[in-house]
């Protein structure tokens, strides 16, 4: 008798505990080990699945790759809760206060920036809406301009190096992390550059939408210098510093994770706010958000040994492979299901359980890896922006102050949207934007 039903039975079953808000981890995990039991009482399975799961936790520990993972969120962390990425958003609003659009501008290179470190939409998005959405309101932006800025810029966090969001991608997909970060870099800056540019487009065009700052709230001379190299400075020569120590071999993503939270930790010294409040709460972060990832990477490294058990595997590929247009209905269908999915479940649970179905179809069918990790990222970042269920939306929407409604949020999102999307189309219609910095890369083979 052929039970293929049962693996299709099975991502049916786990899809709709989580669904309705079941745990990630144990929605996996508790799916396994019931179809494991049924594949086992119908001669599907093997009990051997119990002896191999040990040996699969304890590879998961010994991971070195994921050691990245604490080590961004620290750093990330580190920066929002001792002040420092407000501060650096405070001086950036001041630098390019005296353009049309000025703090729009600062809250996508900021955003970029602390999207960068933290790689977790929504520290990113409830972080820049507390601290520049009623700035911009106050200074007479439109809502949906304000709104639309922040969290578009908030989600650049899936392709900016370095991010957790590609550490784990790239431990998924096989690949080295330090040359997916190079992938992902031009892909990143050209969406970033195509925020920035049309914030200063609409605010010349309609400068009542993106006013200058006052004239008596502006600094110059000698104390914006000053400013300028106290609070902007340090950061982004860490950036710099971790990005750069990748990107030329000298280090590791994983070591370069270890920099980036030391200088963290020294730059919050400098600015007189490290304290053990502040140290706590940043460990307590660290910590919580570590333990989810690796809850969900155990419990979804049962799900697919299970699934393969079931011939989940056997079945998704030769389903897969066999679709008309060959690569190019493949990668229709692959995007098409990554992005419903984004709409109900975060990117964690999406690399851990769609992305190992999906990986060996596309190396089978002789996809360049990395630029399909970038295009995944590029695609899950759109739809968390896409109405009505992105879930950078409500994090701004638990955030945003009354005067500013649902509807305001998802008109501001459709332009920066397009904007995604258009990038997006250019990464797949040309390849050479993702492979020409690996290509460089002095760092391949990397971790």
């Amino acid at each position: 008798m052929n039970y293929d039903w049962l693996s299709i039975a099975m991502f049916a079953g786990a899809l709709i505990l989580l669904s309705i808000g079941f745990p990630v981890a144990f929605s996996l995990g508790g799916v396994a080990i019931l179809f494991a039991l049924i594949g086992t009482a119908v001669g599907e399975f093997s009990l051997s699945f119990f002896n191999a799961m040990p040996s699969r936790i304890f590879g998961i520990m010994a991971n070195y790759t994921l050691l990245a993972i604490p080590y961004f969120i620290f750093l990330g962390s580190m920066l929002e809760k001792t002040g420092i990425a407000e501060k650096l958003l405070e001086t950036m609003g001041i630098l390019f206060g005296r353009v049309r659009g000025g703090l729009a501008l600062a809250v996508v290179i900021v955003g970029a920036l602390l999207a960068a470190s933290t790689g977790v939409i929504a520290a990113t998005v409830v972080a820049m809406g507390l601290i520049s959405l009623p700035i911009m309101l106050r200074y007479g932006y439109s809502k949906e301009l304000a709104a639309g800025v922040i969290i578009a810029s908030g989600t650049l966090g899936q392709i900016i190096p370095p991010s957790v969001v590609l550490v784990v991608l790239g431990d998924q997909l096989g690949i080295p992390v330090g040359d997916l970060f190079l992938g992902s870099l031009i892909p990143g800056l050209m969406m970033a550059i195509a925020f920035a540019l049309y914030v200063l487009i609409v605010a010349y065009l309609k400068p009542e939408v993106a006013p200058a700052l006052p004239v008596n709230l502006r600094i110059g001379g000698k104390n914006l210098l000053i400013r300028v190299v106290t609070v902007m400075l340090p950061p982004l020569a860490l950036i710099v510093l971790v990005l750069g120590s990748i990107f030329l071999g000298i280090a590791t993503p994983t070591e370069a994770g270890a920099l980036g939270s030391l200088g963290a930790i020294i730059l919050a010294a400098i600015n007189r706010q490290l304290n053990w409040a502040a140290l706590r709460e940043v460990c307590d972060a660290t910590m919580r958000i570590t333990t989810m990832v690796m809850f969900i990477l155990i419990g979804s490294t049962a799900f697919s040994l299970v699934f393969r058990g079931l011939g989940g595997d056997r079945f998704m590929e030769n389903l897969l492979v066999n679709l008309p247009g060959g690569k190019i209905g493949f990668l229709l269908v692959n995007m098409l299901v990554i992005f419903l999915l984004g709409f109900f479940i975060d990117f964690f649970e999406i690399a851990f359980i769609i992305v190992p179905i999906f990986a060996p179809v596309a190396q089978q069918l002789g996809l360049n890896l990395i630029w399909y990790g970038v295009i995944i990222g590029a695609n899950l970042q759109t739809s968390f922006l896409t109405p009505p269920f992105g879930f950078a939306l409500f994090y701004l929407r638990g955030v945003a102050p009354p005067e500013l409604k649902t509807t305001d949020i998802y008109r501001g999102a459709i332009p920066f949207i397009l904007l995604q999307l258009l990038v997006l189309t250019l990464i797949v219609i040309f390849p050479q934007i993702v492979s020409f910095l690996p290509s460089l890369s002095l760092s391949s083979g990397s971790v």
